[in-house]
């Protein structure tokens, strides 16, 4: 009985809706009435269409993204690795995916940041028909980290970031900044940081010269912390260039202490000594050179520590 009432209810709601549109297709409303009408004999045709011929046209090639129809950017010249083959494989994006699946960006964006060439993702776009857009920034090797423990030299980005060595032959390794005598080894895999403070250091010492490394002639960075200190502790670093002269560099980029003369001024001061000089080695060979003051240069014979005074 109760059923009975609810239909008739539910019977005399719809006959009720459809003299209200009667009348006001009837009425001043008419316009309105046909459009909605109209819109709704379309939208259930469309419906019924879809349901029956839905499956077929999303099972279709355009529909579909394989390994061939997702871009990345242009990798730079220093990454030789097929990054976009990689990611394919190692998350499992080489069978086809639909660009109607809701979390196909995201799962693409999540598989492509985990690569260690890979920065950031900064978008993931899909487009019809089937292909995938991925945009990226990628890490740049500032310098090759030399170990005490390995024969290898191994790359890191400025952040101190373990890089594939193997994109990177003998001779592409020594057209880097060597960062030399680090007595620790990476904690994690490639792609995560080192984990040694001093590496850090280095690396961005090593990023802040730039083009300017080869211009000066130098060879190497070594940390002078020892390493009883603890590797969290800021430190100071040395440089030497490839005839034997020494500068005292002092800390890195982050941790300047007031009074030290910022990492620019100290590249600025060298590049126009080694301008006016032709060199930054000694008139008798290799010197020292003190870079740290926030004054001028200092200069002094390798073998003494009489200071001879170089105004910059």
């Amino acid at each position: 009985m109760i059923v009975a009432r609810k239909k008739a209810s539910k019977i005399s709601m719809a006959l009720g809706k459809l003299g209200k549109l009667c009348r006001m297709i009837a009425g001043p409303w008419r316009p309105w009435a046909l459009t909605i009408l109209l819109l709704g004999l379309f939208a259930g045709g469309w419906y019924s269409v879809w349901k029956t011929a839905g499956p077929d046209v999303l099972a279709s090639p355009e529909y579909w993204v394989t390994p061939d129809t997702i871009s990345v950017t242009e990798p730079p010249i220093w990454i030789r690795t097929d990054i976009r083959t990689e990611v394919v494989r190692n998350a499992s994006l080489d069978r086809p995916l639909s660009i109607m699946d809701d979390n196909l960006t995201e799962r693409a964006a999540r598989a492509f940041a985990m690569h260690p060439w890979v920065a950031k993702v900064h978008r993931v776009v899909k487009f019809h028909p089937s292909g995938l857009r991925v945009e990226l920034e990628y890490r740049r090797p500032v310098c090759m980290v030399e170990t005490t423990s390995r024969a290898e030299l191994l790359p890191v980005d400025v952040q101190g970031i373990v890089l594939p060595g193997g994109d990177f032959s003998p001779v592409e390794s020594r057209r880097y900044p060597r960062l030399a005598k680090i007595d620790s080894i990476p904690v994690g895999v490639v792609g995560e940081s080192w984990g040694d403070g001093r590496v850090v250091g280095g690396a961005e010492i090593a990023g802040a010269f730039g083009s300017a490394w080869q211009e000066l002639k130098l060879d190497r960075i070594v940390p002078s912390m020892n390493r009883n200190q603890g590797y969290t502790e800021a430190c100071t670093y040395e440089l030497f260039t490839r005839g034997g002269t020494r500068i005292l560099w002092g800390h890195d980029p982050s941790t300047e202490l007031p009074g030290e003369a910022p990492a620019v001024d100290k590249i600025a001061r060298l590049k126009k000594y080694a301008a006016e000089h032709g060199t930054l080695e000694g008139h008798n060979g290799p010197q020292t050179i003190d870079a740290r003051s926030a004054q001028t240069l200092q200069t002094w014979p390798l073998a003494t520590r009489e200071v001879i005074s170089s105004p910059r």
